[in-house]
């Protein structure tokens, strides 16, 4: 890792405000866009980040891995039989649309071009190009169902009284109790 990307990678992991940490990355250009009320949680900065685009109200969660590039190449080169030689890294480009949300430890990879309107569950390996308008998830990346299902799902999952909000990193008391009143009738012990 070079200077630059160590001295990024401090920069970015002591600043405990998203907004501050937002602010960074945009005034450093970090990436080759950044989107308006876009947050990115991952603490590691990718290797050529400067390929990597990312659209408005983009949610990038914890661990996410951007990977534009491979290492097959320093292997083919150096392959014991001597027979490959000449290999270039491949490098390739990844572009986030708007309004697209990457959960945790998912892996993108080089060449990948993401549409709008997309949710990408934790651990999903995105080897191809996503069409919008879609959930995915699995590894690789599959259809699990439309935006818009998923939308109508989450709209009733969420089942919590109005009155309970979460304050910083904590649901408080009152709210974890009913949060696990709640599961333990969902998930009677048989």
């Amino acid at each position: 890792m070079d200077r630059k990307r160590v001295w990024r990678w401090i920069r970015i992991n002591t600043f405990i405000n998203k907004g501050k940490k937002v602010r960074y990355i945009r005034k450093k250009n970090i990436f080759a866009h950044f989107g308006e009320k876009s947050s990115y949680a991952p603490r590691k900065i990718p290797l050529y980040s400067d390929l990597i685009s990312i659209g408005d109200n983009v949610r990038i969660a914890a661990d996410v891995t951007f990977i534009p590039h491979d290492m097959i190449h320093a292997m083919l080169n150096n392959h014991t039989s001597g027979e490959y030689k000449g290999y270039r890294e491949y490098i390739g480009c990844i572009k986030i649309e708007n309004n697209v949300f990457v959960g945790s430890e998912s892996v993108i990879l080089a060449d990948v071009h993401i549409g709008s309107n997309v949710i990408i569950g934790a651990g999903t390996l995105v080897n191809k190009d996503l069409e919008g308008g879609y959930v995915y998830a699995g590894v690789p990346a599959r259809k699990i169902c439309t935006f818009e299902e998923f939308v109508e799902k989450r709209r009733k999952a969420v089942n919590y009284p109005e009155e309970f909000s979460r304050s910083g990193d904590s649901v408080g008391s009152e709210f974890s109790k009913w949060m696990w009143a709640d599961f333990e009738k969902r998930h009677p012990q048989g």
